[in-house]
């Protein structure tokens, strides 16, 4: 754009114009305009003519080194010029203002635009140069809830999805992941200094510091190990001693979750019986070494007649902390209680269990062995493990089973039966019945004319019963082995030459 310089009628001095204008448009999208429409920059009318240009001429490309703010719609264009390099006597110090006024409101635009966009994830466009901002987690849909959910609703769903994508729960790949940005988003969305930077910033004004005063500075973007969340939750030997200076509300957890009652651990039981106990069931008294309630001090632990007492050493949390000075600053260490062990108490222990509550006893339990099982299979006996600590409840016993290997039967596909009989070469040719075993007793099986050595033969219903549905039984499948002799007599070789004549 052409920029028309003047001086003055009565100035004396020769005129010299050298112009060198450049002009920057830049694109914003805001609801806001400003300035308003009709404002145009003038010179005092005290001053002497200058380089200006007014809202007509800046409409039509007219003057030059002015600035003009244009409102169209929702899209404000502002214009700069840099200043001229003439220089007039009384003119050339008001153009340099000028400039520098136009350059001022067009970056007070700039940072309004910035300050009201907020958001992350959205294209801002300008002419010559494209700026994306990235999208990060949103915690709100994370969790499943509302950006006005209160902190009843924010504990549901932490409840919920935690125990749903918790590793010890959940084995497919990436819950663990998921576990932990479920703790991220319930941690920053609980606390109403991260949950406001969070609103205002995103995920990025936490870990770049954002937000000023006492909600910024170092640590905004940093999180609690989930698992300890997790303990907090839902209880556990962790609690929450692993958030730094909160260790003393970890401790308390911990000792509290070690003086609750808690179920006691499963027992294990092998047993080995007969082939034929397998296919039927059986009957087994069974003697079990177990960990029973000490009948003493009721389960307690604790010396009849005395009382346990709050420990002088951790004073009741369980824990002690360890603070060791370092070139690096203060780091605390959150240890174990050796005075009480972690429990928060002290007591004198009963003598004849030791302080643990418990005793082990041989105890006889009947088992009914159901028709069908295998070497490999496991029976459950509910209650009947290792007592619980502090009146927890009982484990439960499982017994294992091992199947002892019949001679002539032997077992496959797991209720079907196999077995092999053995006749001369004669009663392969004429056919014979013979007597086969069977898990059932002995069986008449007619031996077809002209079976072949080695062919098989089927005996329907005689296999073992199916595990869990008796009424449905397997097949017992008969091999044929045909003897020929090493020697025959005179006789029988006559024979054998006659039957050969004949077969030619």
């Amino acid at each position: 754009m052409a920029s028309s310089i003047f001086a003055s009628p009565s100035a004396s001095l020769q005129r010299t114009t050298t112009t060198t204008t450049t002009t920057t448009t830049t694109t914003f999208r805001t609801k806001k305009i400003l300035p308003p429409q009709g404002h145009s920059f003038r010179p005092s009318s005290s001053s002497s003519p200058c380089a200006c240009a007014t809202r007509n001429n800046a409409k039509n490309g007219r003057g030059g080194g002015g600035g003009y703010i244009r409102r169209s719609g929702s899209v404000v264009t502002a214009a700069t010029a840099s200043a001229s390099s003439s220089s007039f006597a009384n003119g050339g110090g008001r153009s340099t203002d000028f400039t520098k006024k136009a350059t001022a409101i067009t970056s007070t635009i700039r940072n309004n635009i910035n300050k009201k966009g907020g958001g992350g994830g959205k294209k801002k466009q300008s002419r010559g140069k494209t700026l994306i901002v990235t999208a990060g987690t949103d915690y709100y849909e994370l969790l499943g809830v509302s950006r006005s959910a209160d902190t009843k609703e924010l504990k549901r769903a932490y409840r919920q999805l935690a125990r749903k994508y918790h590793p010890d729960v959940n084995k497919e790949p990436g819950a663990e992941d998921k576990f932990k940005e479920i703790s991220n988003a319930y941690e920053v969305l609980s606390d109403d200094q991260k949950k406001a930077i969070y609103d205002q910033y995103g995920e990025a004004g936490l870990k770049n510091g954002m937000g000023g005063g006492g909600y910024g500075g170092a640590g905004m973007g940093d999180f609690t190990n989930p698992f300890d969340l997790f303990e907090s939750f839902f209880g556990g030997s962790a609690g929450m001693g692993g958030m730094g200076g909160m260790g003393g509300m970890g401790g308390r957890s911990s000792a509290q979750a070690r003086n609750r009652p808690t179920q006691g651990d499963d027992e294990r039981f092998d047993l080995e019986i007969d082939f034929l106990e397998a296919v039927f069931g059986c009957e087994k008294e069974l003697d079990v070494m177990r960990l029973e309630d000490c009948d003493t001090c009721s389960g307690s632990g604790v010396k009849a007649g005395t009382r346990p007492s709050t420990c002088g050493t951790c004073g009741g949390q369980g824990q002690v902390i360890a603070t060791v000075r370092t070139p690096l600053g203060n780091f605390q260490q959150v240890t174990t209680c050796q005075a009480c062990g972690g429990n928060g108490q002290t007591s004198t222990p009963c003598p004849k269990c030791g302080g643990d509550g418990r005793v082990r006893k041989s105890k006889r339990i009947s088992l009914r062995v159901p028709a069908g099982v295998d070497s490999g299979s496991r029976l459950r006996v509910r209650s009947e493990g290792n007592a619980g600590r502090k009146g927890g409840p009982p484990g439960d016993l499982y017994v294992f089973i091992a199947v002892r290997e019949d001679p002539d039967l032997k077992r496959f596909e797991s209720i079907n039966i196999s077995t092999t009989v053995t006749i001369p070469y004669t009663k392969a040719i004429l056919g014979t019945t013979v007597k086969v075993r069977t898990v059932d007793g002995t069986v008449d099986l007619k031996i077809p004319t002209g079976v072949q050595p080695g062919a098989t033969l089927l005996m329907a219903k005689r296999g073992v019963p199916k595990l869990g549905n008796p009424n449905v039984r397997g097949d017992q499948y008969v091999k044929v082995k045909v003897t020929i002799p090493n020697k025959i007599s005179n006789e029988e070789k006559a024979l054998v030459e006659e039957l050969d004549k004949n077969q030619k």
